[in-house]
């Protein structure tokens, strides 16, 4: 009963005005009008089973496995699909190629260990961050493949470690000692170990795998060990199924769905150092009818991550990433619980998310963009989100992403963008119809972060039912049609509450803040205008607004 969970009951609990915007410009989708949630059609296979230890596999842990294991999935595909079995035992291998029609299937008490010897790996023309690139082959792949699962409660490591870039500021003393010890090279000002002459010369050159006209596959061997596979990916295949399996110990992303359509995740196991550069869990780019659930991701970048293509390319391919359900999932350490961007430039649409936890992650929700990327991210649904510990912000939109850790390092010093207006194209990138609610987040470093950019700014997002306990409230820059309703900061010392910039149409109802509050409110800049407090008790604040940089006081309206 559970899989046939009753949408319409979850469509119509949605956003009845949960928030007819007061300012009269922003009327929320109606259940009625919302797309229908979609149908994910999974993979049947034949139940013909080739045990990979028929085709001379051994599992020793020493044995290459490659040419066996290979064999095992063509031969299965070419007599009509079944399950590949990888039974119990250590399987070292080389690059493992998927098939039509076959299930590989790792048993409870089998491993799955790819090998560290970069040779084995050719260069292929693949896709990096939403581009077409030249990378090593991944481990497990596959394209234009139809009926592919992965199963089982087995571990597949991807030999990450011996692949990656690591920051000293990432590790404790020992451990840096260590890994310098181990071999490789470090970086001129000591601070990034690289596992090669080859890995670190590819650091240094600019676009470095970026396919570009007239140059062939041998002239990128001399960064070879820089291109970093990710552990698994599959290009424009239809019915896809992962379930139960670790997949851990990637060399850059764990999981990466390309262009795939009818996508079921289930029951999986993430899992990398959270030091791990790239080291994402899942990216969703490009792909229709998606189904993430009972999942667990504990990474050392984005863990559930949709994404679209990056740039001129994203847009060229114009294939956003569509009637996506994420429900009953944990993230654990990751840059962000649930994110969009910052390769979105292909668009994402109906994008449901609902019952997850995140604990620990830098983020909590975080929807990340910058200028170049075009794109819309729209009808982005999300409700009954739990967090804990949450080193930056709850909840993050950012239009000026940058390539950078979410949460600066010790020391590091940042500075905000300079407020620059540039003209609407296509490469103008836009956030719009986001509806939050029902979140309860027990430590932040912010509640809740939106900034757009002056040509284009983040539009109509509803925020519902939510309790935050943060260091700091909530900020809103360069915003239009922002509505918060029923909505409680919970901190010893906030000052002030809300910081509104250059935003518009904004409307607080039902808020509630720490008592003995010393300002609730500043707003600042000459765009800020028509924003509207109602249900709410403004007497526990020493000082109920400030007006500054520009702003007038008739910016801000406070009623009953």
């Amino acid at each position: 009963m559970e899989k046939n969970f009753c949408f319409r009951t979850y469509l119509l609990q949605w956003f009845l005005p949960a928030a007819l915007l007061s300012c009269g410009l922003f009327l929320p989708a109606r259940a009625e009008d919302k797309p229908a949630l979609p149908v994910i059609a999974e993979p049947v296979f034949k139940k013909d089973t080739f045990n990979i230890v028929s085709y001379g596999a051994k599992g020793d842990g020493l044995f290459l496995n490659s040419q066996n294991i290979n064999r095992a999935i063509a031969d299965c595909s070419s007599k009509g699909g079944g399950v590949v079995l990888v039974p119990q035992g250590l399987w070292l291998t080389g690059p493992i190629e998927l098939k039509s029609n076959v299930n590989l299937h790792v048993q409870r008490d089998a491993i799955l260990l790819f090998t560290k010897d970069f040779s084995q790996y050719k260069l292929v023309e693949g896709n990096w961050e939403g581009q077409p690139a030249v990378r090593n082959q991944s481990p497990i792949s596959g394209a234009n493949l139809e009926n592919i699962a992965i199963t089982g409660s087995g571990i597949i490591d991807g030999g990450g470690d011996a692949w990656r870039m690591v920051k000293k500021d990432k590790l404790t003393e020992s451990q840096w000692k260590r890994l310098v010890a181990s071999g490789g090279m470090v970086s001129e000002d000591k601070k990034t170990w690289y596992p090669s002459e080859s890995a670190f010369k590819g650091s240094k050159t600019k676009n470095a795998g970026v396919i570009a006209p007239g140059k062939t596959l041998a002239d990128y061997a001399e960064i070879k060990d820089f291109l970093r596979p990710n552990l698994l990916v599959l290009t424009n295949c239809k019915k896809v199924l992962l379930e139960g399996v670790t997949f851990q110990n990637s060399p850059a992303w764990c999981l990466h769905p390309l262009m795939c359509e009818d996508l079921t995740l289930r029951n999986i196991y993430a899992k990398n150092p959270w030091y791990a550069q790239n080291g994402d869990g899942v990216d969703v780019e490009s792909c229709k009818n998606v189904l993430i659930e009972n999942s667990t991701f504990d990474v050392g970048d984005d863990g559930i991550c949709i994404k679209s293509g990056r740039d001129e390319a994203g847009r060229k391919r114009g294939m956003p990433t569509e009637n996506v359900i994420v429900r009953n999932n944990v993230v654990y350490h990751a840059h962000g619980g649930f994110v969009i961007g910052s390769e979105m430039s292909g668009g994402a649409r109906n994008i449901h998310v609902y019952d997850c936890s995140f604990i620990g992650t830098d983020i909590g929700l975080r929807f990340k963009t910058t200028r170049g990327r075009g794109g819309v991210v729209e009808d982005i649904y999300i409700n009954r989100i739990n967090m804990s510990e949450i080193a930056g912000e709850a909840i993050l939109f950012d239009m000026y992403y940058a390539a950078v850790d979410p949460v600066p390092l010790a020391g590091e010093k940042r500075e905000a963008p300079k407020t620059i207006t540039y003209p609407v194209t296509e490469a103008t990138p836009q956030f719009r119809n986001f509806y939050i609610r029902d979140i309860a987040c027990n430590g932040a470093s912010k509640a809740v972060f939106v900034r757009g950019l002056p040509e284009m700014n983040i539009k109509n997002i509803a925020f519902e039912n939510m309790t935050i306990q943060a260091k700091k409230g909530i900020e809103c820059i360069e915003a239009n049609g922002i509505s918060f309703k029923n909505v409680h900061i919970a901190s010893g010392d906030v000052n002030p509450v809300i910081t509104l910039q250059n935003s518009s149409n904004i409307t607080f109802s039902q808020l509630t803040y720490p008592e003995k509050t010393a300002l609730l409110f500043t707003v600042t800049g000459e765009k800020s205008a028509g924003i509207k407090v109602n249900s709410t008790d403004v007497s526990g604040a020493a000082k109920v607004y400030n007006i500054a940089e520009g702003a007038k006081t008739s910016a801000i309206k406070i009623s009953k």
